[in-house]
């Protein structure tokens, strides 16, 4: 149990990485509050994790009811030792068509709500506690049309930097687990039938060294690590978990011959 007697706080807590790590702590002996948008998904995600998790609806980036439902959670199941800040949303912004709606709600979820998610949690944070914030290869791999969507996750590594060294006189730490392409609802049409989901994981597969999509379990398993003791000397880093996409791109199947 390394988790044991801990409180966490995971956003976006009711569907993909967010849930599969919000299961895995309670099952490391964490009382967990998750938050979310979609109500429905939140009701179905508290019924998984049962009396050890406490599902609230918030949005990201609604500052107000963040706060709000973090004073609810720390009430219930105490002060916090682990923030996973996990939500966020893609969004194409592509040269020549993008609009600002669009690019403002992908920075607005991506990044501010992030910040203050972290922010929001301060007051209620342990010291020595561990906060974990999501990133994304997308930040250093420059893929067409997700200018947005990239800068926002490439200010998350640089923030995770900064609020460590803001937060290290307490013990606290600051990581970023940095997901490659994973098995989420979050690609949408490309996964909407069988057909396009066949098509986009072999499109995946090739240029991936390993070969493979990653699983929402090989995300949450580094979370794990992040913010329980095993890191205790592990501070400002980001681990990607991409099968190799970032650090050694020419092992990719695409490649060999």
């Amino acid at each position: 149990m390394r988790l044991k007697e801990k409180t966490a706080l995971i956003t976006g807590g009711n569907s993909g990485i967010g849930l599969a790590t919000a299961k895995l702590f309670v099952a490391e002996g964490a009382r967990v509050v998750i938050t979310g948008r979609n109500r429905q998904a939140l009701e179905a995600a508290a019924k998984e994790l049962g009396p050890n998790g406490l599902a609230l609806a918030a949005d990201a980036t609604d500052i107000a009811a963040s706060e709000a439902a973090i004073k609810q959670g720390a009430e219930k199941f105490g002060k916090l030792d682990i923030v996973f800040a996990n939500a966020g949303i893609a969004g194409g912004t592509p040269l020549g068509s993008a609009t600002p709606e669009v690019f403002e709600q992908v920075i607005g979820t991506n990044l501010t709500g992030v910040f203050f998610t972290v922010q929001s949690a301060l007051p209620y944070l342990n010291d020595n506690a561990s906060i974990i914030l999501n990133g994304s290869v997308i930040s250093v791999l420059g893929i067409p049309g997700y200018s947005a969507y990239g800068a926002a996750k490439a200010g998350v590594r640089a923030m995770a930097r900064i609020m460590a060294s803001e937060l290290s006189p307490r013990g606290i730490r600051v990581n970023v687990v940095a997901p490659g392409a994973i098995h989420t609802p979050m690609w949408g049409p490309a996964t909407a039938t069988p057909e396009a989901e066949k098509a986009f994981e072999k499109r995946i597969a090739l240029s991936t060294p390993l070969g493979r999509l990653g699983e929402t379990d090989h995300v949450a398993k580094t979370v794990l690590f992040l913010a329980s003791d095993d890191s205790a000397h592990v501070q400002g880093q980001e681990i990607f978990v991409d099968g190799g996409a970032v650090a050694s791109p020419s092992g990719a199947p695409i490649y060999r011959g």
